[in-house]
């Protein structure tokens, strides 16, 4: 009795493990220096392109996360969110609920976020998140620096 118990709790634990993986996500320079955010290919060649949900960019420079802008989907409607689909930020989608978008202003650790819509494969995860940061180019462009290494801090 107690080695079937054993071999319950065992699997529940990987069960759990692998729901609580957490996908890369990408931060790209679109359209006029404004960040993009997608998938990595190599999540995609992993497991699929996932459902996209919602996304939700917040400021996690100081103490807490402020939230910067939002967007979710209807539950009746999701869209493959692949490799070469960018969402940019603050993207103007009438149909869509979300959240006004601040600034962002360079110097600043944002954190993005894309939560997946199931059905998910095993080893899938519902969600994906990176850190990026803003700064200063020539003649004052804005360029996105990725923070790969889960730096907390960016130079303005």
């Amino acid at each position: 009795m107690s080695f079937l118990c054993a071999v319950v709790v065992s699997l529940a634990g990987t069960d759990e493990a692998q729901a609580a993986r957490v996908g890369e996500l990408l931060v790209r320079q679109g359209n006029g220096g404004v960040p993009c955010f997608t998938i990595s290919e190599a999540e995609e060649m992993r497991n699929g392109a996932p459902n996209f949900q919602s996304i939700t960019v917040s400021d996690s420079t100081g103490p807490g996360r402020v939230g910067m802008w939002s967007m979710t989907m209807p539950k009746q409607r999701t869209f493959p969110l692949m490799f070469h689909v960018c969402v940019p930020y603050a993207g103007r989608l009438p149909v869509l609920p979300q959240m006004p978008a601040a600034p962002l202003e360079p110097g600043r650790v944002y954190e993005v976020a894309i939560e997946a819509r199931g059905p998910f494969a095993p080893s899938a995860p519902h969600s994906y998140r990176a850190h990026f940061c803003l700064s200063k180019g020539a003649g004052g462009v804005r360029t996105v620096v990725a923070d790969s290494r889960q730096r907390y801090a960016c130079g303005p």
